[in-house]
């Protein structure tokens, strides 16, 4: 990302309150974002249709429409990074925001300093193509916040039906490049270089953070990676941090955990690809077992 480029980041911010909406600008400001601040659920929706931001952070209670049903929304329509705060700490709500589509989670209050360093973690992250910007209708867009002009695309030739839409089931061939450099677990297979991940002939569909986490287990192979390795391995830090690993990103990774094994079908009683060590963590089950 070029100097100019990095001068427009945008950062959408949804909470109610209005100090609390005021100090997450702040935030959001000292480390370099323009901000659009957005009191509802529903305006908040509109606005990351129309601005398309890096980053959104989302409070979870919120008149009208509430922070779950909001992130299942964005995530619909954009790939900017959510952060959501609540001040519930239960892990059935860290469950529900997280699969929602949520990339980080912080409980109320929380402090400035580590609001700023999650930030700067999920910056150093890894960002997929954003999808095309909506642009949302005038009757649409509510009044609390101005509607920036959207980018139109150049239009390209439309391509055959059997170009853009290869069978899944076919041969893989259409979905699956030949000369990636693919780490392999029985038939899941990986490739870090193009974010593609493979159960068979079919591409799953994985965030960027499971995407991550199955990727640090493929590579670690048999070797048990902890909850907290995992988490700084999310942040983009290695062994040696300043960040602290708190219980509720332990809980975070362990609700990434479930997401990932249920779209790889996998049984934590039973794992075919991903085993839990009681206490310590995780890694790949053995290359010799057989699933039942």
């Amino acid at each position: 990302m070029d100097g100019s480029a990095d001068t427009l980041k945008t950062a959408v911010v949804i909470e109610d309150d209005p100090d609390i909406r005021h100090l997450l600008a702040e935030v959001l400001e000292s480390a370099g974002f323009s901000t659009v601040s957005i009191g509802n659920g529903l305006d908040g929706v509109r606005a990351v249709a129309a601005y398309q931001p890096l980053i959104t952070t989302l409070d979870v209670h919120m008149p009208g429409i509430d922070g779950f049903e909001a992130a299942r929304r964005i995530r619909a329509q954009s790939d900017t990074y959510i952060i959501m705060l609540t001040g519930l700490d239960d892990e059935t709500d860290v469950v529900l925001g997280l699969g929602a589509g949520a990339d980080e989670y912080l409980t109320k209050p929380f402090r400035p300093r580590e609001l700023r360093a999650r930030i700067d973690a999920l910056m150093r992250r890894h960002r997929q193509s954003p999808p095309t910007p909506a642009v949302p209708a005038q009757d649409q867009v509510g009044p609390s916040f101005p509607v920036r002009p959207p980018v139109i695309p150049v239009a390209t030739p439309a391509a055959t039906p059997a170009a853009t839409e290869p069978s899944p089931t076919s041969n893989g061939q259409d979905t699956l490049p030949d000369d990636a450099d693919w780490l392999v677990h029985r038939d899941l297979r990986v490739d870090p270089e193009t974010r593609i991940a493979a159960l068979g002939l079919d591409e799953l569909d994985l965030t960027r953070t499971e995407f991550d986490l199955l990727a640090t287990l493929m590579q670690s192979k048999r070797r048990v990676r902890s909850k907290a390795d995992l988490t700084l391995v999310l942040r983009g830090e290695s062994y040696v941090t300043s960040y602290l690993v708190g219980e509720a990103d332990k809980r975070a990774v362990e609700a990434h955990m479930t997401n990932l094994r249920r779209k790889l079908g996998d049984n934590p009683t039973n794992p075919r690809y991903i085993e839990t060590v009681r206490g310590v963590g995780y890694r790949l089950t053995s290359e010799d077992l057989i699933a039942s």
